[in-house]
């Protein structure tokens, strides 16, 4: 004689599934703000390798130091968009302390792109313009809901994020008006906090001399 599964044990089955579901499900889905700080802390990397294996000394030129490799925030408010954004350049041979298409770092993966989630000075670098031709994910608030981003510690004034041929954090506005102290090492763990609408936030510390980056969720 043959067995089967009666209804009963069918619909116990399908209980339990559910459950095992919906205990799953919640736990797998993605944290747009998580997202933000892995890729902001990647670019941060990044910024710190283009430094190192690019080294801008020019021992003719002694205004070299400004044309390091750089990352630049623009915070709600201030961004072309009113969202979170940064952009990674080297300020050479300008030095004003802002970004230029030319100087603006390729996207690794697409050498079409330019490493910027929006800036000013070219239509196709405005993140609303349909032939924009930085990346997206660049702007946190356009792409991950990132309201703000606040800056403490050893980087609490920090615009700029520069690092030097050894891969040290160096803080400043680095642009040839902004004084001596400008590309002054930092001392003290960079902490950067970066929050959604729910006031929800994750941390990103960088460590003086190393230039290490790390997240605290």
């Amino acid at each position: 004689m043959k067995k089967a599964f009666t209804l009963l044990e069918l619909v116990f089955v399908i209980v339990v599934i559910g459950i095992l579901a919906a205990a799953i499900i919640p736990s797998s889905r993605t944290n747009p703000l998580q997202e933000a700080a892995i890729q902001l802390l990647s670019h941060i990397r990044y910024t710190q390798h283009l430094a190192m294996v690019d080294d801008k000394f020019d021992a003719s030129d002694a205004n070299w130091k400004f044309g390091r490799w750089q990352m630049v925030f623009a915070f709600a408010g201030t961004a072309v968009d009113n969202n979170p954004s940064y952009t990674i350049f080297s300020d050479n041979p300008t030095y004003g302390g802002d970004a230029s298409f030319s100087e603006m770092a390729k996207n690794p993966e697409n050498s079409n792109q330019v490493m910027t989630g929006g800036h000013t000075g070219a239509a196709n670098l405005t993140i609303t313009n349909s032939a924009f031709i930085g990346m997206k994910k660049l702007n946190l608030g356009h792409s991950y809901g990132v309201t703000s981003i606040t800056r403490a510690g050893g980087c609490s004034n920090l615009y700029h994020l520069t690092f030097d041929s050894l891969g040290r954090p160096i803080k400043g506005t680095h642009d040839l008006g902004a004084g001596t102290d400008s590309h002054a090492l930092i001392t003290s763990n960079c902490i950067i906090v970066l929050k959604d609408a729910n006031d929800n936030n994750v941390t990103l510390t960088i460590r003086p001399e190393t230039g290490y980056a790390s997240i605290s969720f």
